[in-house]
């Protein structure tokens, strides 16, 4: 593990990259260029910016309409306004007509720490899933960030994307020859007795937890599952039949969100037992991100925990 990065920041950064290459793209923002980090890509390309202010559904509605023209806006906002408040517009002027915009969420999970439970937005994989057409998906690192932000510059629909408010350890940059896609995991470590199915920064915590269990004398397999929708159905299979259990970890409400895509895949197709760790069906509040995280439980230690749980149904 290397190098601490923020993805909102890693985000930012590839914006301005890519722009050269794909003059179609454009970015909007509602008045958070500087927390959603497109405030370089405002300075480098002033006249491919949008500042919409504080109005997150004209945001999306303007959004939709530059695609209509040819264009590809990525719609950055915080989770909670893109997600939550703008809902309505994405599924009927951007999901419904199949038009090319990305929406882009940034703060997500209940890091965001100290804005609170108003803020704290758990449910936007849930939300976000239950849209026909759309597809989901939450990098874990500051490389992968980068390497999606370039898959959806190049896919033809409509998408979301969670960015994270902490900086977080690169994890994926070590993985020699990685091509994302979308729809297709990756897993970083190999195990027998138990496949941890992560996203997000809870890719980062899923690798400690194999850490902990291995001096335990327990195998975990670590799948970084990066797109939630599509599922990617043939890594969960596998998994399913290798290690005969399996523990999802997100940094969101464990309703509607990996963990059930997971378990709705899974247990038609081949039963295993599954433990979905996340946010308990409850409100965050607000504290020092870590404090926060370790007040639900989202940490590689319970991770681990949930892991011997999985372990012990399969064996009864």
């Amino acid at each position: 593990m290397t190098d601490k990065i923020a993805t909102r920041v890693a985000y930012g950064n590839a914006l301005v990259e890519f722009a050269e290459t794909y003059p179609e793209l454009v970015v909007l923002d509602a008045d958070l260029a500087g927390a959603t980090k497109t405030q370089t890509f405002m300075d480098t390309y002033p006249e491919r910016f949008f500042d919409m202010g504080i109005s997150e559904n004209n945001m999306m509605g303007v959004a939709a309409g530059l695609a209509a023209c040819g264009l590809k806006p990525f719609a950055t906002t915080f989770a909670m306004f893109a997600a939550g408040r703008s809902w309505e517009q994405v599924r009927n002027s951007i999901a419904y007509p199949h038009l090319n915009v990305k929406i882009v969420g940034s703060h997500g999970g209940l890091s965001v720490g100290e804005d609170g439970a108003t803020h704290q937005c758990i449910e936007d994989f849930a939300l976000m899933r239950a849209i026909p057409d759309m597809t989901v998906l939450c990098p874990c690192d500051a490389h992968e960030m980068r390497l999606a932000t370039e898959a959806l510059l190049n896919y033809d629909g409509p998408a979301y994307m969670r960015l994270g408010r902490l900086a977080v350890e690169n994890v994926t940059d070590s993985v020699e020859n990685y091509k994302f896609e979308l729809g297709k995991s990756l897993q970083l470590r190999d195990g027998e007795d138990v496949t941890i199915i992560a996203n997000g920064m809870m890719v980062q915590m899923a690798l400690k937890a194999a850490d902990l269990l291995k001096e335990q004398g327990v195998s975990a397999r670590v799948i970084n599952m990066h797109t939630i929708k599509p599922l990617d159905e043939e890594a969960v299979l596998k998994a399913a039949k290798e290690t005969g259990c399996i523990v999802t970890s997100e940094e969101a409400n464990i309703l509607g969100g990996l963990g059930a895509a997971v378990s709705e895949y899974i247990s038609g197709i081949y039963p295993v037992p599954v433990i979905r760790h996340g946010v308990r069906d409850e409100f965050g509040r607000s504290g020092k991100a870590p404090l926060v995280l370790e007040a639900y439980g989202l940490t590689p230690e319970m991770i681990a925990e949930s892991a011997k749980e999985s372990i012990q149904l399969k064996a009864d």
